[in-house]
């Protein structure tokens, strides 16, 4: 344990350090990672589909507010739609403006939400991100954690119709509106998920935020538990379809990388907890203070050897 808390020292002095050099490096590697997973599920439009295309703007990224990130993924969804389907690009379009006015107007702090959750569907580990925000963030992080679903939803509705959408090219234009638009709307497995992660978020934020012992490993296990649940009852009610091994392995694994976040953000020693009354001219106050686990970085000894004395012992050898 003591290593880990060392180590956890080095890499918190490291990037407190070098902050100005890291932090565009990650901004960089997020963009690229972004909309190298959006060209690789749509990839409709060439001139965008290349790979200094691609570096270039996440360039620009690692230099502008990170808001900036989640523009540039959508310019990127929107253009390889309209190159597709203009009916697509209108509908995500109007999804994607209606989800930016909430997100600016209920959690605007939250942007690498709405990055990080298309991308962590695509790698299969969705359960990550309500648990995370319900630590970390607010009860309106639940509106960025719904604007991710949704953002990923929306490109996963296109990509799994594409035939169906590509041969409607000879109907009316209202034809393929209310196809694409009713997929969206009727699709249950995107309900439910919203409805379990709004859940999560809400129930972790309210139990870390109490002041017994352990209370943001008890809100991990019942924000896991109580997202598990969510799902199923879901897949029972409206036939959703959901993995049931999947959802549990993926949850699970969502626990132990809220593990690691807790370790670098909440680890404390409940064994040395104090509590403290004081006073003032108004109030009482009953505080509970429980300590944060340090521990001081290994100094390193350079050992000096005094040449002189070296020296005499080496003559005193040699006359030997």
């Amino acid at each position: 344990m003591t290593t880990l808390l060392v180590a956890k020292q080095i890499i918190m002095t490291i990037y407190s350090k070098y902050e100005v050099y890291i932090t565009p490096l990650l901004k960089f590697l997020l963009a690229l990672i972004a909309l190298l997973l959006i060209n690789s599920r749509l990839g409709y439009m060439e001139s965008i589909d290349k790979s200094t295309v691609v570096l270039i703007v996440a360039l620009m990224c690692s230099f502008m507010p990170m808001n900036f990130i989640v523009v540039m993924a959508a310019a990127f969804t929107m253009l390889h739609l309209y190159s597709f389907s203009l009916e697509c690009a209108a509908v995500v379009g109007a999804g994607f403006l209606l989800m930016f006015l909430l997100y600016l107007r209920f959690s605007p702090k939250d942007t690498l939400v709405v990055v990080f959750m298309p991308i962590c569907f695509l790698l299969k580990v969705p359960y990550i991100v309500p648990l995370a925000m319900g630590l970390i963030g607010t009860p309106a992080s639940a509106v960025s954690v719904a604007c991710g679903v949704i953002a990923y939803y929306m490109i996963h509705y296109v990509t799994q119709n594409v035939s169906a959408i590509a041969a409607m090219a000879g109907e009316e234009t209202a034809a393929k509106f209310r196809f694409i638009i009713d997929g969206l709307l009727n699709n249950k497995e995107m309900v439910v998920t919203i409805v379990a992660f709004g859940i999560t978020v809400i129930l972790v934020y309210l139990i870390r935020r109490l002041s017994f012992d352990y209370a943001w490993t008890i809100a991990m296990v019942a924000g896991v538990v109580v997202n598990i649940m969510v799902l199923l009852v879901g897949d029972l009610m409206f036939e959703t379809n959901v993995a049931l091994f999947g959802v549990i392995a993926g949850n699970v694994v969502a626990f132990l990388l809220a593990l690691v976040l807790q370790f670098f953000v909440f680890n404390v020693d409940y064994s040395r907890t104090e509590k403290v009354q004081f006073e003032d001219d108004e109030y009482y106050y009953y505080v509970k203070a429980v300590p944060k686990v340090t521990v001081a970085r290994p100094e390193k000894k350079v050992k000096q050897i005094n040449s002189q004395k070296s020296k005499a012992i080496q003559k005193t050898k040699s006359t030997h």
